[in-house]
């Protein structure tokens, strides 16, 4: 049961942290132990990209120009949308090399109040597929389908003529074993609430020869919530606190083309794994209180308002690529490394078709996500119609042959329509 329980888990985890590292040597360092510095969290399906369009670029949305799928990057952009009402729907089949049923789908609206004020909300449901819990006698207790899912509100508003900033509050519930308890243990669905602090910036138009052209710029610090856990005697874990930021550049070549570039910048705000002292069998020490005792970095168990600051500055460095010339830990190259990149562009022809590519790049000791993205877009009227499709540069890779689809509906101009 316990082995279910922790693969279903994993199962989770994998979903946004594939993990292809090598371990640091110790020759030089002595007891220390050879763990990999990837940081993880529970409910990783948060940061998954949900939508076709971002997926399409690389998976960059902070500091692009706005649409109905906005909530998840930054809801800030809501209020400079030239659409009053917006809805869409999106499904993406995840890690079918892995699970066969395992799947994502998210659902987005927003809608405008005024020109200064936006509502809108979300729902992402992310189902692990079907599992079959089993005793130490490999007897069938149940099966039961491991599921997750965030439901959120978000409100921006216009804080100058070309400044906005957005709050939005999140629901976190996530049921991994369905009740059943292990090891004397209770378990239980875990939950959090979080909040989203965002800001988005929209330049004045200005010109490049004879072509108008805009630039933006971005930041969300998303998912800030209290640590969940599974079980009555579990330590609690993490939420994947993020930070990201990027710039993005408008350019209106001529009438019917137009071209978008964009770069995102992510970090994970939450403690990075530290190096622990081994005894001469090679075990983890323990001071008098039973803890491990820490060789590098910094203890991991921590508050959240810690972790938002000391994500910054508490990894080891110990990892091979990350030591000096002369072998020392070097905190700044493990931190700088812990910095996930998004490269993404967006060509649309006559406002009805698009053509996306994209590469995200995450360093090989941090999960080693290299991947890129290809995407295209059809508008009809009132509707959308999304997909991408993401290439690992690694052979036999989890993640290969993801396919996005995304629907979008422009709800006000279904009304203009229907009344003509």
């Amino acid at each position: 049961m316990k082995i279910v329980r922790l693969t279903v888990f994993l199962a989770g985890i994998f979903a946004i942290t594939n993990v292809f590292s090598q371990t640091p040597e110790d020759d030089i360092w002595g007891r220390i132990t050879d763990n990999v510095p990837v940081i993880t969290t529970s409910v990783p399906v948060l940061l998954i990209s949900p939508d076709s369009r971002a997926a399409g670029m690389g998976d960059a949305g902070v500091a692009t120009t706005p649409d109905a799928n906005s909530g998840h990057w930054n809801p800030a952009k809501y209020v400079f949308s030239d659409k009053e009402l917006g809805v869409a729907i999106s499904y993406t089949p995840w890690l079918r090399r892995l699970v066969p049923d395992m799947n994502i789908a998210y659902v987005s609206a927003y809608k405008q109040l005024d020109k200064e004020n936006t509502i809108a909300g979300s729902l992402m449901y992310f189902s692990l597929g079907s599992i079959n819990f089993t005793d130490i006698t490999g007897s069938t207790i149940r099966d039961f389908t491991p599921h997750e899912f965030g439901v959120d509100f978000s409100y921006s508003r216009l804080l100058g003529d070309n400044f906005s900033g957005a709050v939005a509050l999140r629901y976190i519930y996530s049921n991994l074993s369905g009740g059943i308890s292990n090891s004397g243990a209770e378990a239980h669905p875990g939950w959090s609430v979080a909040a989203d602090v965002a800001f988005y910036y929209r330049g004045k138009e200005f010109k490049v020869g004879d072509m108008k052209s805009k630039l933006m710029w971005g930041l969300n610090i998303s998912n800030i919530g209290n640590k969940i856990s599974y079980t009555s005697n579990e330590q609690r874990n993490f939420i994947p606190m993020n930070f990201r930021t990027g710039i993005g550049y408008f350019l209106e070549l001529n009438d019917y083309n137009t071209l978008l570039l964009t770069v995102d910048i992510n970090k994970l705000l939450v403690p990075s794994p530290p190096s622990y002292l081994k005894d001469s069998l090679g075990q983890v020490e323990f001071d008098d209180q039973g803890n491990p005792v820490i060789a590098y970095g910094k203890n991991p168990d921590i508050s959240v308002p810690a972790a938002l600051f000391s994500s910054w500055t508490d990894a080891a460095g110990i990892a091979d690529p990350f030591r000096n010339s002369d072998g020392t830990p070097n905190v700044f190259k493990e931190e700088f490394a812990e910095l996930m990149w998004s490269v993404g562009m967006e060509y649309w022809y006559n406002k009805q078709f698009a053509l996306r590519a994209g590469y995200f790049h995450e360093h090989e000791y941090k999960g080693n996500r290299k991947y890129f993205t290809i995407g295209a877009g059809l508008k009809l009227n009132v509707f959308g119609l999304d997909f991408a499709y993401l290439i690992p540069t690694a052979q036999q890779h989890p993640l290969q042959n993801t396919l996005r689809f995304t629907l979008t509906f422009d709800i006000a101009g279904l009304s203009d329509e229907s009344k003509n």
